[in-house]
């Protein structure tokens, strides 16, 4: 399928299922969340955070030497917990460029004593395990003159939505120095599959000109995706810390955090269950949508033991089922089956629909207005044993002698077998008959 507003081909992006956001960045060095820090957080917004100074914030570049930097174990791990996509923060709000920016000596290369270039090696090594790659850019700077600089007193400590600093006599001239930053990324990185633009609630659609951002995007990176932060041109949706109530009509991604905060925050004890994030990327899955799972790294570059006790939960997990998560559609309506599920097209034209059991206590799993006669099998999906079932057709169907009949489908699931996150059945539909008049698969 592809956007029809822009043509841009987003088949690849639909049944990926899981991504790893990565925020990073100075701040992690002192447990600071990331940009937010320096404004006490954002009002009425949770969780709230102790301000620091805009100056102290800014200098604290100067201590970012991540000696257990290792982009590929982590890439490593993203895989196995069924990740197939990245998005990493190559610039957050604070201006702080994680890349090597020959239009600012705020950067990683030249301010930090790491002085390499993290974006080149991080893409390096996702894109070597088989990552389509991501690069978030936020379009503001907190940090460059012409912004202009947040200084404590310019800014609202918490930050205030749509109160900021402005300095309209230079903006052309910061404009011009965002697309520079943005040209530097889109060419010097290899093929991009997605631009995760951020910032677009600091100024007017008409000062930031979306339309032009995204063709000065495709005219360096045709393919890539661009996310709908660029407003109004934008190839998928974005709606962070919760799933949408509806599922969004064009491709969607639910970006969440482990814990409460996007970057590493040691004292944010906040954080989801395996079972809780599990259920979060199925649920998206079976919504037609992925989840763009956070990952925030510590600042000396190794990942929080609580990250990597739920990755490893997942990749478990993922281990036994990325055939339901991956690479399929969204699978009945909920009244067919009280809970998420997903569905993919066998090679011999039937159907394999998953069944993901995210509640308990459940005996016995019942699906609802498929066609009974069609059902080959029903087997545990994690080592393939069959499991006892049932089908009754609908009396309408039976007193018409309905050759393809619809109904109800009875599963009986053992206590013993039930997987400690989501147990996962797999129903196996024959194709329909051709010779039947009104065959249809669910």
């Amino acid at each position: 399928m592809t956007n029809d507003h822009q043509g841009t081909d987003t088949t690849w992006f639909r049944g990926l299922g899981l991504g790893v956001f990565i925020h990073w960045g100075h701040a992690s060095t002192r447990g600071w969340e990331l940009s937010w820090q320096m404004t006490g957080g954002v009002t009425l917004q949770e969780p709230a955070l102790e301000p620091v100074g805009c100056e102290e914030y800014f200098a604290n570049a100067a201590t970012f030497d991540p000696a257990d930097f290792d982009p590929a174990a982590w890439a490593e791990l993203a895989w196995r917990a069924g990740a197939r996509y990245m998005v990493f923060t190559a610039k957050h709000h604070d201006g702080f460029a994680m890349f090597a920016t020959a239009l600012s000596d705020y950067s990683v290369v030249k301010q930090a004593p790491f002085g390499r270039d993290v974006t080149a090696e991080i893409v390096e090594a996702f894109r070597a395990r088989g990552f389509r790659i991501g690069l978030y850019y936020s379009i503001v700077d907190w940090h460059h003159p012409d912004y202009p600089r947040f200084t404590d007193e310019t800014i609202s400590k918490p930050y205030v939505v749509g109160d900021y600093p402005r300095a309209p006599e230079k903006w052309e001239r910061y404009r011009g120095f965002m697309l520079g930053q943005l040209d530097e990324l889109l060419t010097g990185y290899g093929e991009i599959d997605l631009i995760w633009l951020d910032g677009e609630f600091e100024h007017t659609e008409a000062e930031w000109r979306f339309a032009e951002i995204r063709e000065f995007i495709r005219d360096r990176q045709p393919a890539a995706l661009v996310n709908d932060r660029c407003v109004g041109h934008g190839d998928f949706a974005t709606p962070e810390q919760q799933l949408p109530m509806v599922a969004p009509e064009r491709p969607w991604e639910a970006c969440i955090t482990m814990n409460s905060t996007w970057g590493y925050v040691p004292w944010d004890e906040t954080w989801k269950s395996p079972a809780t994030i599990l259920h979060t990327a199925i649920e998206s899955v079976s919504m037609g949508g992925n989840l763009l799972l956070n990952i925030a790294p510590r600042g000396d570059g190794s990942l929080p033991p609580e990250a990597v006790e739920r990755l490893e939960a997942l990749a478990r997990w993922h281990g036994r089922h990325a055939e339901s998560v991956q690479g399929v559609e969204p699978g009945l309506e909920l009244w067919q089956f009280h809970g998420p599920s997903t569905r993919r097209t066998r090679e011999d034209g039937g159907t394999r629909v998953y069944l993901h059991l995210t509640a308990r206590p459940y005996e016995r799993a019942v699906v609802r207005g498929i066609p009974v006669k069609r059902v080959e099998s029903v087997s545990l999906l994690s080592d393939g044993r069959a499991l006892p079932f049932t089908v009754q057709q609908r009396l309408s169907d039976i007193h018409a002698r309905t050759q393809d009949p619809f109904g109800e489908l009875r599963i009986t699931v053992d206590s013993d077998l039930l997987d400690p996150l989501c147990t996962v059945l797999a129903v196996d539909l024959a194709a329909a008959d051709p010779d039947i008049h009104g065959g249809v698969t669910p």
